[in-house]
């Protein structure tokens, strides 16, 4: 049903809205239509840093303030049935008394101002994902969202249309559809970007040539010849190595133990093979011929020859009958003869 601007809608309750939107995006999806209603979760139309600033922005406009209380009220009660944002275009359905077809127009941002914010935010911002979450310093979020020189656009470069027999250029449905714009931030801060025409990926890149400027603008660490030049001392250049000078003869030079030992010329190999020679020809010599030897020839000859040989003498011992001892039958010692005068004697003692 069709109403003309001088004639109101009949009001339709809040359930019977919600009824017809969910007819509306069956039909849509059934024929094969893409639909993104907007759901409010809680009081808070926004709970991110993107979504917050678009909400606060807006209710900034002195030019928006008496529409914007109805618009809150249909975004919260599920009333945007679809939103979609596009370079420069908003395009949503909000039902009411019949379902009705918003169109938003936003200016793109001019090349300037994007490149004034490129300028300013260089080096500031460390990742997209950043970015994108709001974490920023305080002062580049400002910026940002600066109302003149922001991201954000004037009530000017805003164009509005619904297909609703309202005669306000900003009706509830439309103040729904920006306030469910605020609401899409949230999930997909990046399209703030996309409505601007600009690309968010540029204040990165930025950050990063300027940090490259300035590591190849830093100065180059001074060479050895200017710091040579500057200290009054000479830095580099080739070092030979240090030559070990023998000692000369009859020189004590100290020993390994502590001990201090003369070097003399006249007998340098005769003391090593001395000691080395005695103590190898005497010790090792007298060791392995003498121990070893002796050791050798006595030990294991006279065990091999005197009890190996006597083993491989001596007859096979007789096998002894079952029952028989083992101990010899020795005869019994003869008593002494002072037992008995001993014996007497305790006797004695005793009575």
């Amino acid at each position: 049903m069709v109403y003309s601007r001088f004639e109101w809608a009949p009001y339709v309750p809040v359930a019977q809205r919600r009824a017809n939107a969910a007819r509306l995006v069956a039909g849509m999806r059934k024929k094969g239509t893409v639909v993104r209603p907007v759901h409010i979760e809680g009081k808070k139309i926004t709970t991110s840093a993107w979504g917050n600033a678009w909400c606060q922005n807006l209710e900034a406009y002195s030019d928006y303030a008496n529409r914007l209380p109805r618009g809150r009220t249909y975004v919260r009660n599920g009333s945007v049935v679809d939103l979609a944002i596009e370079a420069g275009k908003v395009r949503a359905m909000v039902s009411g008394s019949d379902v009705y077809r918003i169109s938003v127009t936003i200016a793109p941002l001019s090349p300037a101002r994007w490149k004034a914010i490129v300028h300013d935010t260089s080096g500031r911002i460390e990742s997209v994902v950043g970015l994108l979450r709001g974490r920023l310093d305080a002062g580049v979020m400002a910026r940002m969202t600066d109302p003149a020189r922001g991201l954000f656009p004037a009530p000017s470069e805003i164009k509005l249309s619904c297909s609703c027999p309202d005669w306000a250029a900003l009706c509830k449905h439309v103040a729904a559809t920006l306030y469910g714009v605020g609401a899409r931030l949230d999930a997909e801060p990046e399209l703030l970007f996309v409505l601007r025409g600009v690309d968010h990926r540029q204040l990165i890149a930025a950050g990063a040539k300027a940090l490259a400027g300035a590591a190849a603008a830093a100065p180059a660490a001074p060479s050895d010849a200017s710091l040579g030049a500057l200290f009054g001392i000479e830095i580099g250049g080739d070092e030979e190595a240090p030559q070990v000078v023998a000692p000369p003869p009859g020189v004590a030079t100290p020993a390994r133990g502590g001990k201090a030992a003369t070097a003399s010329p006249s007998e340098p190999g005769p003391r090593v093979a001395k000691k080395t020679g005695a103590r190898s020809g005497k010790t090792t010599g007298a060791r392995s011929g003498k121990t070893a030897g002796a050791r050798s020839g006595k030990t294991t000859g006279a065990r091999s020859g005197k009890k190996t040989g006597a083993a491989a003498k001596s007859p096979p011992t007789a096998r002894k009958a079952p029952g028989a001892s083992s101990i010899r039958n020795r005869p019994a010692a003869p008593r002494s003869p002072q037992r008995p005068a001993i014996a007497a004697r305790r006797a004695s003692r005793t009575n």
